[in-house]
């Protein structure tokens, strides 16, 4: 069964032929373009992926734009900034495939001090928490590698097109009753800094739309 893997990408030139020539057997790359100024969409287009352009700026409208945009039963997202390893996909795709899982996402483990800052891990730890508290559904990573099928993420109508797009996932998903579970991936020190918390202010504008997502 192929699977459409959506790299939604704001400048991520440097990163993007890595990603893109790991990727396994039977994974298609849909690059969602959000303003790149690198020539990120054309070094996407050279490597065989199908890109979509993305006008409206925000990590989940590129995400769901991309969601629209896929063809395939099953698909996966994940950061294209080289922080996560394409030929780990399986582990989170697998599970949903098989029909044992309908919501799997990657459990980070940083593999050097630097991958994951200490800040990051804790307000993470946290927001794992509140899901916990708000779903009942035990998570310890709210990870940007995960995988569903498309006709059931098109359902839940995810609304947020920032920062909180993944956390909002998760929340529905669990709200519909879907058997979601997590499975460890390797973590490595990103490619660029982060967009959404690689800034004071990108940080707020994050903890904002995910406290938004919570209280809805």
């Amino acid at each position: 069964m192929p699977i459409d893997l959506i790299l939604p990408c704001l400048n991520e030139a440097g990163a993007l032929p890595w990603i893109l020539d790991r990727l396994p057997a039977g994974v298609r790359a849909v690059v969602v373009d959000n303003g790149s100024t690198d020539g990120s969409p054309e070094i996407a287009r050279r490597s065989g992926a199908t890109v979509v352009t993305c006008e409206v700026r925000g990590y989940g409208a590129a995400c769901h734009a991309g969601l629209e945009a896929a063809e395939s039963e099953v698909v996966a997202f994940m950061d294209a900034d080289a922080s996560l390893d394409p030929q780990q996909l399986t582990r989170v795709t697998a599970p949903v495939q098989s029909g044992r899982i309908d919501l799997m996402l990657g459990r980070r483990r940083p593999v050097s001090r630097g991958a994951w800052p200490w800040h990051l891990r804790l307000a993470n730890a946290e927001l794992s928490r509140r899901i916990r508290r708000r779903t009942g559904v035990r998570l310890s990573d709210l990870g940007p590698m995960r995988a569903a099928r498309r006709v059931d993420l098109l359902a839940l109508d995810l609304n947020d097109r920032r920062s909180g797009y993944p956390l909002e996932t998760v929340v529905r998903a669990a709200d519909a009753g879907w058997r979601i579970a997590e499975a460890d991936v390797d973590y490595l020190p990103r490619s660029g800094r982060s967009k959404v918390t690689g800034t004071p202010v990108g940080a707020a504008r994050a903890v904002l739309d995910m406290s938004k997502v919570l209280s809805g």
